[in-house]
């Protein structure tokens, strides 16, 4: 059998169990990457990866103006900020369909005081631009015990980080 037999064959899709998905990067879009990348590496504590200028077709063809893309880490959590020429700077309406917000861990309840102090800091340092004001929210408990702080990254891109006591919830 050829290859070119063997990927045109019918597929059997293997059961949802089979496949077990995770995350490798975020995808952040700026539009203006320099002061997206500061922020994040100072907000998060990150650490600068790689950096291209060069894109593939397909890259090109889903991402049309993609000039910059830097890969930032902290621990596990991988960051892909990128800019794109002619990018409105104008967040999703509402009720626009969207990813809502990505909900970030920690180990301890004293962390998210950590976080959202030192997003305020941040922000009244007056070296950042963000395309939304808001302010952190107020750390709240759910009935389980799960504790959660909500933040705006300079792109007004909506985080949470939360501190889950036990379980696998």
């Amino acid at each position: 059998m050829s290859l070119t037999e063997q990927t045109t064959a019918p597929r059997v899709p293997l059961p949802a169990a089979a496949v077990r998905p995770r995350i490798h990067h975020l995808g952040v879009q700026t539009a203006d990457l320099d002061n997206c990348l500061k922020w994040y590496l100072e907000f998060l504590g990150a650490e600068k990866k790689w950096e291209l200028d060069r894109f593939s077709d397909l890259t090109l063809s889903r991402l049309p103006g993609i000039g910059r893309l830097v890969e930032i880490a902290v621990g596990d959590l991988r960051l892909h900020l990128f800019d794109r020429s002619g990018h409105t700077g104008e967040t999703p309406h509402e009720e626009d369909f969207q990813f809502q917000h990505v909900c970030l861990t920690v180990d301890a309840p004293e962390e998210l005081e950590a976080v959202r102090d030192r997003w305020n800091a941040l922000y009244d340092s007056g070296r950042y631009r963000f395309v939304r004001e808001e302010r952190p929210t107020e750390i709240v408990v759910d009935d389980d015990g799960v504790w959660s702080l909500y933040l705006y990254d300079v792109n007004g891109l909506e985080f949470e980080f939360t501190y889950v006591p036990e379980g696998d919830r």
